[in-house]
């Protein structure tokens, strides 16, 4: 009996939970599921990922409001990735941030993502209806912007370290508070999607750069928050890990004349042992097989995965 395709076979919709990471510094987690990000300014509020659909934005957006009333100025975009931008409709921000390569994958690959990730995660896309159309970003950037909380608030840095998940992640850095926003370039206790990575420059340079801001609590993508320095180093290292082990073990079968199967089944083998009761491991693996196959081979941008594609790796791939 086959798998079901992606995350078809989850239904249950993950429970959500608000933690206070300092005053006016807000986190959401979900069990796994995308997390989200919020910072209070003097007199508004800056919301760091939009979520899949308006629907589910607004009900993690109410969580904040039981702290604050503050309107939206700032929404933030991690990177692009549907599941992560079409809810933006709901905070009603009066100017939507992302990195300049964001906004080049938005407008190349739009619709074919957003058709991807409804199709393989239909459980994100509550109320796809809700969705008015393609979040484009008002404001882009190429290396760092900040913004100014006011008062005694100090700033919130946008910060571009480098590719890694995708061409153009940024992560949210609060100097006061030590507190980092990672985006999915750090999942902290939940395997990794690279279906538009860039691995060997993520597992290296980026991280590093990561690492180097010092960060004492740190939100990633997906997963746990890590509090302290402790949690923060092995959270970093779990996302290097997981890539090391990936690049290694497909390199030296793309290296020998292996195949594309046989770099999956080589991958798995040495995955699964400690990643592979993580959330999304299964739904994962093989896109990110296929990716790094693609990179190996020369292929520096990564292909626009659409529907079509997804099964046919699916297919040729599922373990």
């Amino acid at each position: 009996m086959s798998k079901p395709f992606a995350s078809t076979g989850e239904t249950r919709v993950k429970q959500q939970t608000l933690e206070v990471l300092a005053d006016g510094v807000y986190a959401v987690t979900a069990e796994g599921d995308p997390n989200f990000g919020a910072v209070e300014g003097e007199d508004f509020l800056v919301c760091f990922e939009a979520l899949a659909t308006p629907t589910v934005a607004r009900r993690t957006l109410a969580m904040v409001r039981e702290h604050t009333d503050k309107p939206v100025r700032h929404l933030v975009l991690s990177h692009y990735h549907a599941a992560r931008v079409l809810g933006a409709s709901a905070f009603e921000p009066d100017v939507i941030i992302a990195h300049a390569q964001t906004k080049a994958l938005i407008e190349e690959r739009g619709k074919q993502d957003w058709d991807s990730e409804q199709g393989r995660f239909p459980v994100l896309f509550e109320d796809p209806d809700s969705i008015p159309g393609l979040t484009r970003p008002d404001v882009t950037f190429t290396d760092g912007l900040s913004i100014d909380l006011g008062g005694d608030r100090g700033e919130l840095q946008l910060l571009f370290l480098g590719r890694g998940h995708t061409s153009g992640d940024i992560v949210a850095w609060l100097p006061r508070h030590k507190v980092l926003f990672a985006g999915d370039l750090v999942e902290t206790q939940a395997a990794l999607y690279t279906g538009d990575a860039y691995h060997r420059e993520w597992a290296t340079d980026t991280l590093d750069r990561v690492a180097a801001l010092g960060a004492e609590v740190l939100v990633g993508g997906r997963g746990v928050i890590a509090r302290g320095r402790d949690e923060v180093s092995a959270a970093i290292a779990q996302t290097r890990g997981f890539l090391t082990t990936l690049i290694n073990t497909v390199q030296s079968v793309h290296a020998r004349g292996g195949d594309l199967r046989e770099a999956f089944e080589a991958a798995h083998g040495a995955l699964e042992p400690q990643y592979g009761s993580w959330p999304i491991f299964e739904h994962c693996l093989p896109f990110d097989v296929a990716r790094l196959w693609e990179e190996l081979s020369g292929g520096e941008h990564p292909s626009v995965w659409t529907a079509e594609r997804d099964r046919q790796v699916w297919a040729q791939l599922q373990h």
